[in-house]
């Protein structure tokens, strides 16, 4: 898309700040803007010797302004104290900026003050309004158009080749041959070598100054000796070119439609006296004659009649309701919301696997915490102390120092618990309720069980007296082995722990883990050893000293046997877990050697589709050759591409291996199958439709009767402003601005031709139906009109000379034999009425 005229003019501003400071584009801009300004100002009989000195009291900057925009500004003022020279130049620049330009960073004090790099930014900031922004509607579209209206102008010479508006100018051939393609009378091209560029310069320079009205605005010495020229100086430079050519381009124009009318009418004369013969000797034939001679005659009659026929009838393009690009854009639209679903549905698998693998966690964890806490409170709550004697209350209090001790080993698995409820209500979990409700149930009962604890220690403290000696051991017992159990319950839970993973990364995440579980395990053992030692120590001095043991240990519910019982317990769990984890790596394996495979395959088919596909690009743009050797040449390509569709067969196969494998991801590429699926589709498809325009541009040629050069010439234009395949509307007012078009009424009129539903595009069939009906008899006769003005200057006649001058002799011939004299008021002897011929003459090639 183009830049708007304020946004490019900020880019400039900015460009000025870096590249004023190189001396020699410095010099180059100070002699050229002097020379472009000091052009106009010569039309109000003055000029300026300094640029930064004579444009400080903004006086001749004001009277600068008023010439090349043909308005007036507001009166200055004629003091000339400093306030008065600001008003001045503050009054030039907000003119500039009605004009729709931005001035960044320049300001009236620094152009009152003389700054030259602030001054230059500004006469360039002119120059582009008011000089190179009228090529076209946008700075983007009129500088291509520039530089395009050069190369199309300079292609046929020599050692030219136009590519910038620096280095492309140094040597002095392209000024030369802008002004000999246009005036070749001025220039002996031929004579003029290349490695002679400062004569090269100075000749185009001084012509251009002499002929053409166009001051020299650079020295050849300062081009030659500059590493690269200044881009600002030449562009406008060339500007003066191409607005001095512009009525040579349009009265070219007008003469091509002129030439392009009397051909058609000279061959419609000539079968019109064929046709009159036919007729006659068919009627002379008829009276008498044999039937043979006379049905001979009759065959020429009717093929003369049906020969000039559609010669004399005019054809009305079709339009098509609907583009291809329209269901390009759709398709692209569709593609990326199935990619779009295809990602969420993903995502919501993972998201549900994660739901089920928590939900079962919450299941367990609440489960053994729920069988932790039955008979808790009932335990808390008796009021046995009452009735205890002192040794008896002591300890019960050290059973419930044992019991808080065990209350708090299990503080973790309930906050546990409710990380993972809560985990599961942000998850969005579909039983989240009833997870809510136990989750709660086991947080209150939490709270209860803190509650009755503390006032059961306050109870047994309140009646404790003194304190005695405990069994040490039970107590030691009981404190170790709480935890212990503790983690033994863990440890289970870890081993039988569901685990869902994707990758190999990720199992070996778990093998690793396990493995540093198992390291663990020694000790622990040990543990568990010293743990029993100290239950068999009770045992023995309960032995050694008669001592009759009640029962279970006062302090802990955990038996030797249940810790026996559990370790034994977690050493089956053990190698089970690593034969899951095994399975599940050798699984993860053979998975990645299946997307190794695949993405081998899918990166090679994406990578051919991706070149083809640019190739093609590539081939409907550059189209060398006649139609005929394109639509060979494409049919061919499209024969190799169909040749490749086994290897998309072969990844097919490939594709459906990883889905029986359950594969949702793949590292190795990123492409998938259903994007390579859809790219090869498009791929054929726009091949196919490639070949089919070419096929169309086969057939316009031949209905339109336009020429092979032709064709070439419009297919150029429009490929090199097309950015977005399918021209928009100011694109496309800078390909008619390189065909010679101009003026935004023209515009305006073929807009409405080639785009009737004001859609904003332009296909390139619609651009050759314009093209065609240009081109061919389908002139208007106030085009024709339009045509002789521009050849005439603009007066209501023409003359002999001017005839013979702008037409080629038989048709200039053919049209002062034909014309009548002009009668009106301001002709001059030997005028001729081009108007009242041109209405007669559409009318005899509208017969």
């Amino acid at each position: 898309r183009f830049l708007g005229v304020q946004t490019y003019m900020e880019q400039e501003n900015d460009w000025d700040r870096d590249l004023l400071l190189d001396p020699a584009w410095e010099k180059q801009q100070r002699k050229t803007f002097t020379a472009w300004c000091n052009s106009h100002l010569r039309k109000a009989g003055t000029q300026i010797e300094n640029i930064e000195e004579d444009f400080r009291d903004g006086l001749k900057l004001m009277l600068l302004l008023e010439v090349i925009s043909g308005e007036r500004l507001p009166k200055p003022e004629r003091g000339k104290m400093r306030v008065h020279k600001i008003n001045n130049v503050n009054k030039a620049l907000d003119f500039i900026a009605s004009k729709g330009v931005k001035l960044v960073s320049i300001g009236a004090e620094e152009i009152v003050d003389g700054n030259a790099k602030m001054t230059l930014g500004m006469i360039w900031t002119i120059i582009l309004r008011f000089a190179i922004q009228d090529i076209s509607v946008e700075e983007t579209s009129a500088k291509e158009g520039l530089l395009l209206w050069c190369q199309r102008k300079t292609a046929p010479y020599k050692n030219v080749n136009v590519q910038n508006f620096h280095m492309s100018w140094k040597d002095g051939l392209a000024f030369n041959a802008l002004i000999h393609r246009h005036r070749p009378d001025l220039i002996d091209y031929d004579s003029l070598r290349k490695e002679d560029p400062v004569t090269n310069l100075n000749n185009a320079f001084e012509v251009a100054e002499k002929h053409l009205d166009i001051p020299k605005m650079l020295d050849a010495e300062d081009i030659v000796n500059t590493a690269r020229p200044d881009e600002k100086a030449i562009m406008t430079y060339v500007s003066s070119f191409y607005h001095a050519f512009s009525g040579a381009q349009k009265a070219e124009t007008a003469a091509n439609r002129i030439c392009k009318v009397l051909a058609v009418n000279q061959e419609n004369e000539h079968m019109m006296e064929n046709y009159e013969k036919l007729a006659s000797d068919v009627s002379d034939q008829y009276q008498g004659l044999p039937s043979c001679p006379q049905r001979d005659a009759w065959c020429r009659y009717e093929s003369q009649r049906y020969t000039l026929c559609p010669c004399l009838s005019s054809t009305v393009p079709s339009s098509s309701s609907l583009l291809f690009q329209d269901i390009n854009g759709a398709w692209h639209t569709l593609e990326g919301a199935e990619k779009g679903y295809e990602e969420w549905i993903l995502s919501e698998i993972r998201r549900l696997e994660r739901l089920e693998h928590l939900a079962e966690k919450f299941r367990q964890k609440a489960a053994i915490h729920e069988s932790w806490t039955d008979g808790k409170e009932a335990m808390l709550t008796q009021r046995d102390y009452e009735t205890s004697t002192l040794s008896e209350v002591k300890a019960l209090l050290k059973k419930h120092e044992a019991f808080e001790s065990d209350l708090a080993a299990h503080q973790d698995r309930v906050e546990q618990i409710a990380a993972i409820a809560q985990e599961l209500n942000e998850l969005d979990y579909y039983d989240s309720a009833n997870v809510n409700i136990r989750c709660q149930k086991i947080c209150d009962q939490w709270d209860v069980l803190g509650t009755l604890t503390q006032k059961r220690k306050e109870s047994l403290e309140r009646t404790e007296k003194q304190l005695e000696s405990i069994d040490e051991l039970y107590l030691e017992y009981a404190k170790r082995a709480a935890p212990f159990n503790n983690w033994m319950e863990g440890a289970m839970e870890d081993l039988q722990d569901m685990f869902i993973v994707h990758n190999i990364e990720e199992i070996q995440g778990l093998i690793t883990a396990h493995e540093q579980f198992k390291s663990t395990l020694a000790e622990a053992n040990k543990e568990r050893e010293a743990i029993q030692a100290i239950q068999g120590e009770v045992q023995r001095i309960a032995q050694s000293n008669g001592i009759k043991l009640s029962g279970a240990n006062p302090y802990t519910t955990i038996t030797p046997e249940s810790i026996d019982n559990k370790w034994e317990k977690a050493m089956e769990m053990v190698p089970q877990r690593d034969d899951a984890l095994q399975g599940e790596l050798h699984k993860q394996n053979s998975n990645d050697s299946l997307r190794a495979k695949f993405a081998t395959q899918a990166n090679a088919v994406g990578a051919y589709i991706q070149a083809k596909m640019e190739e093609i690009g590539r081939i409907s743009i550059e189209m060398n050759g006649t139609l005929e050797d394109q639509l060979t040449n494409l049919r061919d390509y499209q024969t190799t591409i169909l040749s490749y569709a086994p290897e998309v067969q072969k990844l097919e196969n490939d594709h459906q291996l990883i889905q029986e494998a359950l594969i949702f991801d793949n590292q190795y590429t990123s492409y998938t199958m259903e994007h390579l699926r859809v790219g090869w589709e498009q791929l054929l498809t726009t091949i196919a439709r490639t070949i089919n325009e070419v096929e169309n541009q086969i057939l316009t040629r031949d209905a339109k009767g336009i020429s092979q050069e032709q064709l070439y010439e419009y297919r150029t234009s429009f490929n090199h402003f097309d950015k977005v395949r399918g021209h928009n509307a100011e694109e496309f007012k800078a390909c008619l601005i390189s065909l010679g078009y101009d003026g935004e009424s023209e515009f305006n009129r073929i807009m409405s031709i080639v785009d009737p539903n004001g859609s904003g595009a332009v296909t390139f069939q619609a651009f050759i139906d314009f093209m065609s009906r240009e081109t061919t008899d389908t002139d208007t006769a106030d085009q024709v009109i339009a045509s002789f003005k521009i050849l005439a200057a603009d007066k209501s006649y023409i003359t002999a000379d001017e005839l013979r001058r702008e037409l080629p002799p038989d048709q200039a011939e053919y049209c002062i034999a034909r014309m009548a004299p002009y009668t009106g008021p301001d002709g001059v002897d030997g005028a001729l009425d081009y108007m009242s011929f041109s209405t007669a003459l559409y009318g005899e090639s509208d017969l």
